[in-house]
């Protein structure tokens, strides 16, 4: 079933080293082709497996994408494999890891099992992020978890203006905004008091990060929605977008940020014990 499978990591941590040869012994057994990027490299020295470039990634047939690490390491991966249609499995090395379904004390027989063909799969959308200026895109990505805009500076607010599908919204001051997918509904959005989004809807999430007016709460809308930021006329050089955490521009006044779902679908391997609200349980402490 799986024939050719990358290994990715950006843990700079040798925790990860164990698991990597756990991981890679497996697929040795199986005479599955390896594929190791650099990171992972790092930790496998001398290693006969072919070492790739995941800043220049070509699709080489891979049949399945596994990601070493935290949350972080799996939206980087995803970042990594989505415009190929590369399935992603996250084996869990940081610390909450609600995308990273494996523990590291199991790693054995559970991914001996996915390679049995025991696993189930689940399909995610991720944003569109553009920025307009002067009536041009001046940059462009994409985001798996959230696009958020927010403040450089820690003692002023800054000021935008809120359309979806054209349709005015609200006007406020705030740290920010972050647009979130049902994803990243238990990432950062979650700690700025917005709900906990089930994987499977098609919605969006708005959640306004500190606003003035307390009034301003989170907002669920349709997934198919067109989500339009217009940073109003005042001081917001110290202004930034984000995609996943990653930095992605400093905002001037009247850019227009356009967020909408990518074309492209993330599809997570999951054992087949996942259960969405388990994990809420594990990660939160519910009781």
């Amino acid at each position: 079933m799986f024939k050719k499978i990358v290994l990715i990591s950006n843990n700079y941590s040798k925790v990860i080293s164990d698991t990597l040869h756990t991981v890679v012994n497996v697929l040795e057994k199986r005479n599955i082709d390896v594929f190791l990027d650099k990171k992972c490299s790092e930790f496998a020295p001398g290693t006969s497996h072919e070492i790739i470039d995941t800043q220049n990634f070509e699709d080489k047939g891979y049949d399945l994408a596994i990601a070493i690490g935290g949350d972080g390491t799996i939206l980087q991966a995803a970042h990594i494999v989505a415009d190929y249609d590369i399935p992603l499995l996250g084996i869990n090395r940081g610390r909450l890891g609600f995308l990273a379904d494996i523990p590291a004390n199991n790693v054995e027989p559970m991914l001996s099992e996915i390679l049995d063909g025991k696993y189930t799969e689940d399909i995610r959308f991720q944003l569109h992020c553009e920025l307009h200026r002067d009536e041009k895109i001046i940059t462009e990505d994409s985001a798996f978890n959230e696009v958020i805009i927010q403040k450089g500076n820690i003692g002023k607010l800054i000021e935008f203006e809120t359309y979806v599908d054209s349709d005015y919204v609200h006007s406020q001051r705030a740290d920010g905004m972050i647009i979130s997918t049902p994803t990243g509904s238990t990432a950062y959005s979650l700690s700025g008091g917005g709900p906990i989004i089930h994987p499977k809807l098609d919605a969006l999430l708005l959640v306004p990060i500190c606003p003035h007016t307390l009034s301003n709460r989170p907002i669920v809308i349709d997934g198919n929605s067109k989500v339009e930021l217009v940073m109003k006329e005042s001081k917001i050089e110290h202004g930034n977008l984000t995609c996943d955490g990653e930095m992605i521009c400093d905002l001037q006044e009247r850019d227009r940020i356009l967020i909408y779902k990518k074309d492209r679908m993330i599809r997570l391997i999951h054992p087949l014990n996942y259960d969405h609200y388990s994990v809420l349980r594990a990660k939160l402490a519910w009781g």
